[in-house]
């Protein structure tokens, strides 16, 4: 029997002025809230079953996050999109990863997606996505990339593969890009590392395998999730702008 899993990605970042499309279907504590100390924290998720998706995405959003993307080289990944959305639609922005093409953004929104995040930074599904009125979160390792990826309508930045870039560079980034642009590093993040990104101007983080894993409970994922939270928490309390948590499932997308 072929085993069907789906990924999970989780998103935090903030954005003083920062404002999303569908900002006013959430909850409360959605899209762009008030500042919370305990809500700046991103993870992502590689390889986890159909099956286990909305218990997880549950336990996700009762920790605070509220951005959910499926990589769509993730088997079934539209049915998890679909799923998830049906779900949790009304509390988080759903949506999918490793988007590469205009057409595969056309999908994500009519299988009620919200969100699109890109390893890359194809200005061709960067305007599709606005097309759409979908946010989109593109893939950039320079700041070339990411200006031209501003100027075709990105709301943030995932600053990928964050390992080969560093902290010391995301800090001239930063001295080019204003605090609200959304930078967020994306690859090899963990508790531990967070305060040197944070330290040199990151928004928010993009991580996952340290959260889930193929046999880990619930209990573990809530723990681990607690924990990204917990160190957001300490890590970023000088940050004053509004808060934005999500997620969705693998490291790579």
């Amino acid at each position: 029997m072929r085993i069907n899993y789906s990924r999970l990605c989780v998103f935090f970042v903030y954005g003083q002025n920062w404002k999303l499309p569908y900002n006013d279907k959430l909850s409360p504590c959605g899209v762009v809230a008030s500042y919370h100390p305990t809500r700046r924290c991103s993870v992502r998720m590689s390889w986890i079953p159909p099956a286990e998706v909305e218990a997880v995405v549950e336990t996700l959003i009762e920790a605070g996050f509220r951005l959910i993307e499926v990589p769509l080289n993730s088997p079934d990944p539209f049915e998890s999109i679909e799923r998830t959305v049906r779900r949790f639609g009304t509390h988080a922005l759903i949506g999918a990863g490793t988007v590469m093409s205009p057409e595969q953004v056309g999908r994500v929104s009519d299988a009620g997606g919200r969100i699109v995040v890109m390893p890359h930074a194809d200005v061709a599904v960067i305007r599709a996505a606005k097309e759409h009125g979908l946010a989109c979160f593109p893939g950039v390792a320079t700041p070339t990339e990411g200006f031209a990826a501003i100027a075709a309508g990105a709301d943030g930045l995932k600053v990928f593969p964050a390992e080969s870039i560093s902290p010391a560079v995301l800090k001239a980034w930063r001295a080019v890009f204003s605090m609200d642009i959304p930078l967020l590093p994306t690859g090899g993040i963990a508790p531990h590392s967070m305060q040197a990104w944070v330290d040199a101007g990151a928004s928010g983080f993009g991580t996952g395998g340290g959260l889930y894993a193929p046999g880990r409970s619930v209990t573990e994922v809530r723990d681990r999730a607690d924990a990204l939270v917990a160190a957001w928490a300490r890590d970023a309390s000088q940050v004053r702008a509004g808060a934005l948590i999500g997620a969705g499932l693998h490291d790579n997308v």
